[in-house]
C-alpha cells in the first residue's frame, strides 16, 4: 500500500514538474505582452494558452497533490478550503488567501466567456501565476519520507 502511494506521489510531481515548465513559458510570453486594450489574435492564442495552463496547474496542486500530501501525513483530505490551509502551515504556498484567490479564478477561466471579463482575468492570472511558480518550487524542498 504504501509503495503504491509513493508511486502515485511521485507521478504526480513529475506532471507538476511538467506543467509547471509549460506555465513559465506562457507567464514569460504574456508578461512581455502586457495588459492593454487591444490584442492581435496571437497575443490572444498566447494568453488562453496560459490561462488554461494557470487554470491546469492550479488543478493539479489543490485538487492532487495537496490531497496526496494530505494523504501521506494522515491527514483526512477533507475540503478545498481544509488542504489550502494545510498546504500554508507546511510553508508550500505564500498565503492560503491568495490560493483561494487562485481558486476562484480557475472557477471564472472555466466559466466566463464575456471578452471584458477575459481582459481582468488575463491581468489576474499575470499577479497569481508568480505565486504558483513559487509553490512548485516549494513543493520540490518538500521532502517526505519516500
Amino acid at each position: 500500500m504504501r509503495n503504491d502511494k509513493r508511486e502515485l506521489l511521485l507521478r504526480e510531481l513529475k506532471l507538476l514538474d511538467e506543467a509547471n515548465k509549460i506555465l513559465v513559458y506562457s507567464y514569460e510570453a504574456c508578461s512581455e505582452i502586457g495588459i492593454k486594450d487591444n490584442y492581435t489574435l496571437e497575443e490572444l492564442d498566447k494568453f488562453e494558452a496560459l490561462t488554461s495552463r494557470f487554470a491546469r496547474i492550479s488543478d493539479i496542486l489543490i485538487q492532487r497533490i495537496f490531497r496526496l500530501m494530505d494523504i501521506w501525513e494522515l491527514e483526512m483530505p477533507g475540503s478545498v478550503i481544509d488542504r489550502i490551509n494545510r498546504a500554508e502551515k507546511r510553508n508550500l504556498i505564500s498565503s492560503a488567501e491568495v490560493f483561494k484567490e487562485i481558486r476562484y479564478l480557475r472557477n471564472e477561466i472555466a466559466h466566463e466567456y464575456i471578452p471584458l471579463a477575459i481582459e481582468q482575468i488575463f491581468k489576474e492570472v499575470l499577479r497569481l501565476t508568480p505565486h504558483i511558480i513559487d509553490s512548485v518550487e516549494r513543493i520540490r524542498q518538500w521532502k517526505p519520507d519516500l
